[in-house]
Formats: structure tokens, sequence, C-alpha cells
């Protein structure tokens, strides 16, 4: 029975930041058996596990009304029924609360716990992804045992301890450690509800510090998670096989650190996509692709920080597909960039060469930069057609003999003939040379920056040529980056 009017305390009228704060004071200016009422829009539960471990059990939580628009909740003080709980764990019941709160109260609840107290994590499925999200955010600093293990029912004992500990390994969860000191997370996949497998491996690839790793222990073949986390995440990590079946597969993905050594190509080499970086700040990818982040920023005076942080970053794009050149065989590839680059320069720079002269010809008292950019666009032209051909008819064939030699086991020898390495260091200096000269165009050009009386040849001119030179970037690329030094390794496996 109520001694006084019950305060009500509508929720959704409070700033945001206040609302948790407002309800404990008001709890905690109550007599004993006094009352009030919690007002709104949806199961404020969260509070309940907040005040039971900041006062214990000393009230009476009574549902007056629950859902589905508005919940009241009438909370009475009661000193009579507090008992001795220091030692008793939190139970949480998940499937209780609103789903976006389920893992915020869970921490919420652990990051209050005193060392040698628990919380029971009460769910209607396996809560491990609870477990690895909990071992990222908080460290290794908590015991968690399995009461219950379903069908229907899973309960966990959380315990939080005063130092890191090794979790037992019959609750399939493991922490290996290395010589070095470093410990990776073991994500046992198979022992996850399918539907949480991968969110579960992302979920704790976020967790991980630069230079921290996890392991995927798994029953088959991972390489979807490969391909999904590169997708999603981009070229931030380095997947190392431990294991390779036929019934266990173990892969540690380490977090890249900032200061990678990686070279421009070898990144653009896993994906293509980061090449709209290097594009943005004009870093030469293809025929500067030896040189690291950090070289070729230093070159050009660029913020080297800032630009790796934008390569570890997510990539989202839908003009460039995620294509891993990098996977396919190299007789595959050399056809591949005669049927798609040697094709497009063959159909298209012949007539950017015409347009060149043209406007050159027409603009080129007012735009004296015009007439460089005609000698420039010749000399590509004339460089690239002597070029294409000797790759089509010297290297190419020469890279699918290795490859040949490779798959059938067979005899190959450089006898009589230039070596590998020779023809590929020339094929790098016309590359180089062509590159440059498309530098040039570049800047004599201004980015291609059109003036005002630029006709319509004149804007398509500089509109082929831009276009011209990210075919040929990429067709350098998968030469310098990816071709040569796979061919390269292959050539000393056979020898």
């Amino acid at each position: 029975m109520q001694t006084k009017e019950e305060i009500t305390i509508n929720v959704q009228e409070i700033e945001p930041r206040l609302r948790h704060q407002t309800i404990f004071d008001t709890f905690e200016s109550l007599s004993n058996l006094d009352s009030f009422i919690i007002h709104n829009n949806h199961d404020p539960l969260p509070v309940y596990y907040q005040m039971l471990d900041r006062w214990g059990e000393v009230f009476d939580w009574e549902y007056i009304e629950k859902g589905p628009e508005w919940w009241d909740i009438r909370v009475t003080k009661n000193l009579l029924a507090q008992q001795e709980t220091e030692q008793e764990a939190i139970l949480i019941n998940v499937p209780a609360i609103e789903p976006k709160l389920k893992h915020p109260t869970i921490f919420q609840v652990f990051d209050e716990l005193q060392t040698g107290e628990s919380l029971i994590i009460h769910n209607d499925h396996d809560p491990k992804p609870v477990y690895y999200q909990l071992l990222g955010e908080s460290g290794n600093i908590f015991t968690w045992e399995y009461l219950e293990q379903g069908p229907e029912i899973w309960n966990v004992l959380v315990t939080k301890t005063n130092s890191e500990v090794q979790v037992s390994e019959n609750n399939s969860i493991e922490n290996k450690t290395e010589s070095s000191g470093q410990q990776d997370i073991v994500i046992d996949v198979p022992s996850i509800e399918p539907k949480l497998k991968h969110p579960t491996i992302f979920q704790v690839f976020d967790g991980l510090l630069p230079g921290e790793s996890l392991i995927i222990h798994n029953d088959h073949y991972p390489k979807p998670v490969y391909y999904q986390l590169l997708g999603e995440r981009g070229d931030v990590f380095v997947w190392q096989y431990l294991e390779q079946g036929p019934e266990n597969w173990d892969v540690r993905v380490t977090k890249k650190t900032e200061g990678s050594s990686e070279t421009l190509g070898e990144i653009a080499a896993k994906d293509l996509r980061k090449a709209e970086i290097f594009k943005k700040y004009g870093l030469d990818f293809c025929c500067g692709g030896k040189k690291t982040v950090r070289e070729a920023c230093a070159e050009k005076g660029l913020d080297a920080t800032k630009i790796e942080q934008e390569l570890q970053q997510p990539v989202n794009t839908v003009t460039n597909s995620n294509i891993n050149y990098s996977e396919w065989n190299l007789d595959f590839l050399a056809d591949y960039i005669v049927n798609t680059h040697h094709n497009y320069v063959r159909k298209y720079l012949p007539e950017i060469t015409s347009y060149a002269a043209k406007v050159a010809k027409v603009h080129g008292d007012n735009h004296p930069e015009l007439l460089q950019i005609n000698v420039l666009v010749d000399k590509v032209n004339k460089e690239l057609t002597t070029h294409m051909a000797e790759e089509e008819t010297i290297l190419f064939p020469r890279v699918k003999e290795i490859v040949l030699a490779q798959k059938n086991n067979t005899l190959y020898s450089n006898s009589g003939r230039e070596s590998l390495s020779y023809l590929i260091d020339e094929t790098e200096k016309e590359h180089d040379s062509v590159g440059r000269a498309m530098e040039e165009i570049r800047n004599l050009s201004k980015n291609y920056s059109l003036p005002e009386d630029a006709c319509a040849s004149y804007k398509l001119l500089f509109k082929m040529l831009e276009e011209f030179e990210s075919d040929l970037f990429t067709h350098i690329h998968l030469e310098n980056n990816i071709m040569f030094p796979k061919a390269m390794e292959i050539e000393k496996s056979l020898s």
C-alpha cells in the first residue's frame, strides 16, 4: 500500500544523458517501502540490472504495463528483502531485453562488477560471440563457465578476475600464446551458431589493435572469409595459413601496423581499389610500385600517416570491382593483358595522337603547352607500339613457357637466349619511360584542366588522355607488380 502519492518519471521528457541518473537519484531519495513509476517507450530492463548491481536486492520491480507502445514499472524500495548477496551472481535474462540493448547491457553490468563478482548470462542460444567481444574490449580478465549448454537454454557464469587468466579449453574457447609472448584469440568457428560465424570473426577483428592477431579454426576452407574481410575492411590484414586440411584449417589473421613495409605495387596487387587512393594523391603505383607508402610520400612531400590511415579504411566504391588478379594463372593473365589493355591501346591511341596534333595546330599559339603534349603523345604512341609487339612475341611466350614447365614438371632453361630477368628489366625501363611521359602530360595540362576557349576537340582530347592514363596505370601494374614477380618466382623454383 502506498503511503503517499507516487512519483512518475516520464523518461522520454528527460535529456538522454540524465535519464538513468534521474531514476537512481529518485530511488535513493525514497524511504523504505515507498515507490515510484518509470514511464518509458521501451522496456527499461537495463535500468533494473544497473540498480541490482548498484544496490543489490533492495527493491521490487513490478510491471504495470508492458508495451507495445508504453512500459510502466513500479519500483518499490524494500530494505527488509535485502539479503547477503555479495557472492551471488547477477542474472541477465537476455531474451527479455530489447535486441539493440542486449550486448550493451551485459557489458555495462560486467564493467560495474568488482573483482571476484559474477554475472550469469541466460540466453536461448550460445552467447559465445559475447565472449569474443568482451575479450576484445576488456581483455582476458574474466572466466567463462558454461552452467547449461542447450539445446534450448544456455547459462554462462562470467566472473571478473584481477589479472589475465587462461580460459578453460573444455569451453571450446582458447587463447594461444606464441613464443614471442603474443596471445592470439582462437575462434572455434564450428562451435558457433551458423548465422553468427562471420559476424563474430569481424567483431573480434575490429577489436584488434595493430599488430595483434586472431586465429580462425574451422572444419573447411575459410577463404570466403578472406574475400569478405578484404572487401569490407580492405587490405589491412595479413592472412597466414597455419594448417590446411583435410580435416582442420587454422588461419592467423593479423591486423597490420601503420608502418607496413608493403610497396605501393604490393598493396594495389592485393586490392586494386586502393589504387584510387594512390591516384588521388598522385602516387605512381605502377612504374613506381616498388616504393613503400612512406618512401613515395616523402618524395612528394605528402603526409604518409594520413594516407596510411585512408588505406586502412573499408573500401566503399561502385566504380572499381575488387578482382584479385594475383590469383590468376600467369598464362591467363598474359592473354587478359593482350585482349584488354593492348587492344585498348591499339584502338584509341592512334585516335588520341590525331586529336593531339589537331588541337596543337589550332590552339598551340594561345596554349603552347599543347605543342609539348603533342610531342609526348607521339612519343608514347611510337614506344608502346614497338613495346607491345615485343611483349607479345618474346616476353609473354616466355612466361607461358615457364608456367607450362611448372605445370607439367618439365625442364626449363635460358640457355642460348636472353634471361627472363633481362627481358623484364628492359620491359620495366620502357614502362617507366611511357609512365614519365604521361606524368609530364598531366603536369603540362594541369591535371587535364580545360581553358575557357576549349573547343569540342580540345575537351575530347583531354578526356581521352585521362582515360588512357587510367587504363595504362592498370596495364603496367598488372605486369610490373603481379606478372613479373610471380614469373621470376616460378623460374627460380624450376632451376
